[in-house]
């Protein structure tokens, strides 16, 4: 009798991305929406010590990104965190840090569409602008990973410029009457001690998208050099923008003002007088937010297409293009979820348990990388420990809706996986 033929197997992901677009994706990720907002409840947790708060997320940043470097280069494939628990401590971290990923930037995908919308057009047509730029930016992943960076190259280099433009409007103004620059020795403003850690919380959640490029493993040249190295470069380089804008914000507007300002970089241009320069502003955070959006449909795409190819989500997400080499279904379902989500829900104060997810995400990464052995490891082992302390520390600081929001979503996944466990040994 003649065997039944076998489907073919589903061709894998194209090494296409250079050193270059590697840092480009890195960068459009890290330096969104966050860097114009972020600092505003991170000065009102830290008051005058808000640049100690942006030091320790910048630390907690650095560990993170040394550890998935480090499994990045060992283990080259798409999927991030969730391949490296996998593999490292088992099947079950691997689903949990996977599961929180997708769900969470899904909804952080929607959040950062409507932002980007309510920075570009009145209330009435942000919804299906966002749509819109949900549309366009799936569309450009579709085409292949090199559109995704040429695309991620003009966003990064115009948001790059408008923020230089805010620190020359800022130096300009520096010691006029209003601003503001000091750290008060030896107390603490604001929250105390636990108001810099929750300003590191909230920094830190800025820096996270350098893991993106992880994400994206399967799809880079020579991984074992160029991941560590995209990552560490495009790291480094939003270290310096966001302590510079710190720094001006601190300069110009002062703790007090910073933490009460809705715009504090469209604040700091004000004080310049220069009447046309907040729109200015604000272009370059709808752009900032679009960028973010375009790197977080693409590293959600290939965290689900490592799902699928293990049948911890369905199967069928595991396609891969035949021209474009990329996974289309993947990225088709997470365009159409997140489309989903901006008709239902404004999820822009609402995505606390995003948060949760990311430091959970971060934390299995680093207990990951604590396992590797002696050959495979790139940095000291207590870098790596200090990475997850310090993803535990930041979690302690988040609000309790936040917590518990995120452990619904990961109660949630569990209950999927072991319905699905079930199904399966039934049919099997």
């Amino acid at each position: 009798m003649t065997a039944a033929p076998q489907p073919a197997p589903q061709p894998a992901l194209a090494r296409r991305l250079t050193l270059g677009g590697a840092v480009a994706i890195g960068l459009a990720s890290m330096i969104g929406a966050g860097v114009f907002a972020a600092f505003v409840p991170a000065a009102a947790a830290a008051g005058d010590w808000l640049l100690l708060g942006l030091a320790i997320a910048a630390f907690v940043a650095f560990a993170n990104a040394s550890s998935t470097g480090q499994l990045a280069a060992r283990y080259p494939e798409s999927g991030g965190a969730y391949r490296y628990g996998r593999i490292r401590l088992g099947e079950w971290p691997g689903f949990l840090a996977g599961w929180g990923f997708v769900v969470g930037k899904t909804a952080s995908c929607a959040a950062m569409a409507m932002t980007a919308a309510d920075y570009l057009v009145p209330t009435e047509w942000e919804r299906p602008v966002a749509i819109a730029a949900v549309v366009v930016l799936a569309g450009v992943n579709l085409l292949g990973i090199t559109r995704t960076a040429r695309a991620a190259t003009v966003i990064v280099t115009v948001v790059l410029a408008v923020l230089a433009f805010v620190l020359i409007a800022g130096l300009t103004v520096v010691g006029r009457p209003g601003g503001g620059f000091g750290v008060t020795v030896p107390g603490f403003d604001a929250g105390g001690a636990y108001g810099v850690l929750q300003s590191a919380g909230l920094l830190f959640f800025a820096f996270a998208g350098y893991a993106r490029v992880a994400t994206l493993g399967e799809e880079v040249r020579d991984p074992a050099r160029t991941i560590p190295r995209a990552i560490g470069i495009s790291l480094a380089i939003v270290v310096l923008v966001y302590a510079a804008v710190g720094t001006v914000l601190l300069a110009t507007l002062g703790a007090p003002a910073l933490a009460s300002s809705d715009a504090p970089l469209v604040s700091v241009v004000d004080l310049t007088g220069w009447v046309w320069a907040g729109p200015v502003v604000q272009v370059g955070a709808a752009v900032a937010a679009l960028g973010a959006l375009l790197a977080l449909i693409a590293g959600i795409g290939r965290t689900a297409l490592a799902m699928a190819r293990d049948r911890e989500l369905p199967s069928a997400l595991a396609a891969v293009h035949p021209r474009f080499q990329v996974p289309y279904l993947a990225e088709i379902t997470v365009a159409v979820a997140v489309i989903v989500l901006i008709l239902v829900a404004d999820l822009r104060g609402a995505i606390g348990f995003s948060s949760f997810g990311v430091l959970v995400y971060y934390l299995i990464a680093n207990l990951s990388a604590v396992t590797q052995p002696r050959a495979d490891r790139r940095v000291p082992r207590a870098l790596s420990i200090a990475g997850g302390v310090g993803c535990l520390v930041l979690v302690a600081t988040l609000p309790l809706p936040s917590i518990l929001g995120g452990l619904a979503v990961f109660a949630a996944g569990v209950l999927v996986r072991l319905v699905a466990r079930a199904v399966r040994r039934r049919r099997g």
